[in-house]
């Protein structure tokens, strides 16, 4: 029996429309004439979706029993005996319930696949196994219920259905997928618009890959050879050179200007294992590669264009990128080199880019060390050819003789060698020993040291000053290349400070790193004194060793001014380099001045902050104390009145004005306390582990019994917080979100757990506040528009704030979708590590599986919001503060 075949609508999220999608292909099917049966479908009462189901013939579900409650399940059994040719079977990543015939719903269409059985499904991204974890990092949930990628993988067809974020948005607004007094939530966690463009990417990335799996499978089957530029791959092909750096990045921006661009990499390697290629410079390039976000190959080959363009063609590449070629001019009389070769023959499909770079004819060998003139090992070949050399010449010409002039052209080269290779004294040497030897050998009288023609003693003469000019020649040429060496390292030395300066970079320890790596010294530090004649101390030290108490006792002092010195311990260095080490020291005073200036300039602004702060309260002190006072006053003059006779009545009204003045006043004491304990940091939470229910309700005491909501599930981890910061908090945030709702409309409550943090949101539907003054209303003394005098010193939100922080949590405000403000409230779980990662910006928790939620969130208009809501007294509840 023939396997059935796959059909699944991938979604970026729910509710972007695949069952609506896997509906109307059903209709189509059945159309044309396909038997087709719902197996299972869940419309989640969406009218639109519900209408689809009309004219399909549905089998009927299995009901199961499961803890106390009834649950339908597709009755696979029942479809497996209707035995049609189309099964539609929506939420493929469900989970059954117990006593089901499998325990994935993947697995029942396994089984209706292996008799025979199409099957049209459903699945969302976030539900692929492989996608979890980057799922959980975006929406700070975890998926619970997955669906193996190979088994997505394996299906006929894969059909995204695609939807912006903000048309998802505006269906969930528009009521088309839940019902309205769960839209809201949904806008607010889930439905973010960043958590649906990085599941959108998500789905888009999965899906691209899975037609490239199928193009590959296609151009394999039919034996394509051609290049078929659907998407731009880019083929780098790699010497192991330093230029390979500048290949890859260049590249990497050329892909970038592609949609889904792709960067790959190669290294051809003989199949002999000879190559000059350094295993850390491909090293670093596999890294810089990896990082760019390609791929790195290694691949053995002994003809490199063939092998470089027979991978390209398997990979299907569209461009080739090669560097300029690192042989000298003399070099091509071997060849033309293998970026002319691929050239020639990439044909029109291939498109191979030559670009330049710094190593352009420098030669493929190993660069010289920068602080050398030449090797070691090549001043031992020199010495070895200028000293072995002639005597071999000489034994050689003893069998041959070649005539005078032959045989000092013979030794002159033997020379010439020498002083490439050893440079000058080696060279020197070949030449004095050549001379004798000529002399005693080859010049008559032979075996005599006297010359008897004057020609012979001329050439002899001849051939010592010409050895003797190319020795010069060439150890000019390495003196001039280590000088141009040094001063280019000098150039990319001061080259860094400048852009240290630029930079505005502060740190005194890095640049004494630097110093210490730079000239390869044991420690470096920072010497400075108060006066001519005061006693030295350390202002900034890295190394190991013994710190230097003195700059006399350090292996090299660079003095800075008359009261800092730069101190180097582990050899002493040459006069030459003192120029830099110069350069670097008074880098390290600018350093250290700015440092300093930068703490006084923390303390200037604390101090500012500081008279800011009590001009405003003595601004706030002025009419805000002064308006509960006076009708405190009034009312104790009036009860003391003896001409005038109180009724019971009015007696208890004019004791209750004196209770809400002195609550008043007790609020904005304790509030200008609060602000005054967190301006100059004795907050001290004691943290222990606490349930949020425990903590919220205790917060409500001030506020009226209706004015509030609460939505906080019993599942919710515990926290690790300051009990009674966190309630001075809330407090705060509710009393002033009950202040700015309209009258008779609830303020919302709710918490939820969010990876190791949990997150209590106070959500009201006031006026709202515009996104430009979100942070200016929690500032001290700020009170947002045309709050009335009399609302507070608009101190209440900055003290939930820095309640917050105190305990590694942060607090912020949000667009209530429809029209209000939310307020965020993040804290630790328990368990969490303390100053941990934050969650994600747009994290929330995840829909139940096939649910789907969108909107658009209208931001609250303007209005008068106060940020200096004052919080409630609690007189059953412990008034206890951090200290």
């Amino acid at each position: 029996m023939a396997r059935g075949k796959l059909r699944i609508h991938l979604g970026a999220a729910p509710g972007v429309g695949k069952t609506y999608a896997m509906l109307s292909e059903a209709h189509r099917r059945v159309e044309r004439g396909t038997d087709c049966v719902v197996g299972f479908v869940e419309h989640h009462g969406r009218p639109r979706t519900e209408v689809m189901l009309h004219g399909l013939e549905e089998v009927p579900r299995r009901t199961l029993e499961y803890r106390g409650g009834s649950f339908t399940e597709m009755d696979v059994d029942a479809v497996l005996a209707r035995r049609p040719q189309v099964a539609l079977v929506d939420e493929l990543a469900h989970t059954n319930v117990p006593g089901s015939r499998n325990a994935k719903r993947w697995q029942d269409v396994e089984d209706l696949l292996a008799a025979g059985i199409d099957v049209l499904s459903t699945v969302n991204i976030q539900h692929l196994e492989s996608l979890g974890d980057v799922v959980e990092k975006i929406t700070g949930v975890r998926q619970q219920e997955t669906v193996p990628d190979e088994f997505v993988r394996r299906a006929d067809q894969i059909e995204l259905v695609d939807m912006s974020p903000e048309a998802l948005r505006r269906r969930m607004a528009h009521g088309n997928i839940y019902a309205p007094d769960k839209v809201d939530a949904a806008l607010s966690n889930y439905f973010r618009p960043g958590n649906l463009t990085a599941l959108r990417e998500l789905a888009l990335l999965w899906v691209a890959d899975r037609v490239d799996a199928y193009l590959k499978q296609y151009r394999t089957e039919h034996r394509v050879s051609a290049i078929w530029g659907s998407r731009e791959r880019i083929v780098v092909g790699l010497t192991g050179g330093p230029e390979g750096r500048t290949l890859i990045r260049r590249a990497a921006r050329l892909a970038e200007k592609g949609a889904g661009g792709e960067v790959l990499a190669v290294y051809i390697a003989r199949s002999d294992g000879l190559t000059a290629a350094s295993p850390k410079e491909l090293a670093v390039q596999r890294t810089l590669v990896e990082d760019l976000g390609g791929t790195f190959h290694h691949v053995v080959g002994d003809d490199i264009p063939a092998a470089l363009l027979d991978f390209a063609r398997g990979a299907n590449a569209t461009q080739i990128i090669l560097g300029s070629s690192r042989r000298k001019a003399w070099q091509y009389v071997f060849g033309p080199g293998v970026g002319a070769t691929v050239a020639r023959e990439s044909g029109p499909d291939l498109d191979v880019h030559i670009v330049t770079h710094d190593e352009v004819a420098k030669g493929r060998g190993l660069p010289v060390a920068r602080g050398a003139r030449l090797g070691r090992a090549r001043i031992v070949w020199g010495w070895a050819v200028g000293l072995a050399g002639p005597v071999l010449m000489a034994l050689l010409l003893s069998t041959v003789h070649l005539g005078l002039a032959n045989d000092v052209l013979l030794f002159l080269t033997v020379t010439v060698a020498a002083a490439l290779l050893g440079g000058l004294l080696p060279a020197l040497a070949s030449a004095a020993l050549g001379s004798l030897l000529l002399n005693y050998f080859y010049t008559p009288p032979v075996h005599h040291w006297t010359i008897a023609d004057p020609k012979n003693l001329v050439a002899i003469v001849i051939f010592v000053g010409v050895a003797v000019s190319v020795a010069s020649v060439v150890d000019l040429a390495a003196r001039r290349t280590h000088q141009a060496a040094r001063l280019r390292a000098e150039s990319e030395i001061l080259s860094y400070l400048a852009g240290n300066v630029l930079r505005g970079e502060t740190s005194l320890e890095a640049l004494l790193d630097r110093v210490r790596e730079i000239f390869g010294m044991e420690s470096a530090a920072l010497l400075e004194r108060q006066g001519d004649r005061g006693p030295w101390a350390c202002a900034g030290r890295v190394g190991v060793g013994p710190p230097v108490g003195r700059p006399e006792d350090a292996d090299v002092d660079v003095p800075v001014g008359d009261h800092l010195a730069l101190a180097l311990t582990g050899r002493v260095l040459p006069a030459e380099d003192r120029r830099v080490l110069a350069a670097f020291a008074a880098q390290a005073a600018v350093v250290l001045d700015r440092r300093r200036l930068q703490a006084e300039a923390e303390q200037a602004r604390a101090l500012a902050e500081g008279n800011r702060i009590r001009t405003a309260l003595l601004a706030a002190v002025s009419h805000d104390l002064r308006t509960p006072l006076a009708g405190i006053k009034a009312s104790v003059s009036s009860l003391r009145s003896d001409d005038v006779e109180w009724s019971p009545e009015d007696e208890a009204e004019l004791l209750e004005a004196i209770e809400d003045g002195a609550d008043r006043l007790d609020h904005l004491v304790g509030n200008l306390l609060d602000m005054s304990r967190l301006q100059t940091g004795t907050v001290t939470p004691i943290i222990r582990e606490i349930d949020v229910d425990e903590v919220v309700p205790m917060a409500l005491g001030g506020v009226p019994e209706d004015s509030v909501e609460l939505d906080i599930p019993e599942t919710l981890p515990m926290v690790a917080v300051d009990a009674g910061l966190l309630e001075r908090s809330v407090a705060n945030l509710v009393e002033n979100a009950v202040k700015y709702s309209p009258q008779g409309v609830p303020v919302l409550v709710a918490a939820s757990a969010l990876a190791d943090r949990v997150e209590v949101r106070v959500v009201d539907r006031g006026p709202g506040v515009p996104d430009a003054a979100k942070e200016k209303i929690f500032a001290p003394f700020q009170r947002y528009g045309d709050a009335p005098r009399g609302a507070g010193v608009g101190l209440g939100l900055a003290v939930a704030r820095g309640f917050a922080e105190a305990m590694s949590g942060t607090l912020t405000a949000e667009d209530t979708p429809g029209g209000g403000l939310t307020m965020v409230l993040t804290v630790p779980a328990a368990g969490a590590e303390p100053g941990g990662p934050l969650p994600p910006e747009d994290s929330s928790a995840a829909p139940p599986t096939g649910a789907a939620a969108e909107g658009e969130a209208t931001g609250g208009s303007p209005g008068s919001r106060a940020s200096g809501a004052t919080p409630p007294q609690h007189p059953a509840r412990p008034e206890r503060q951090a200290s």
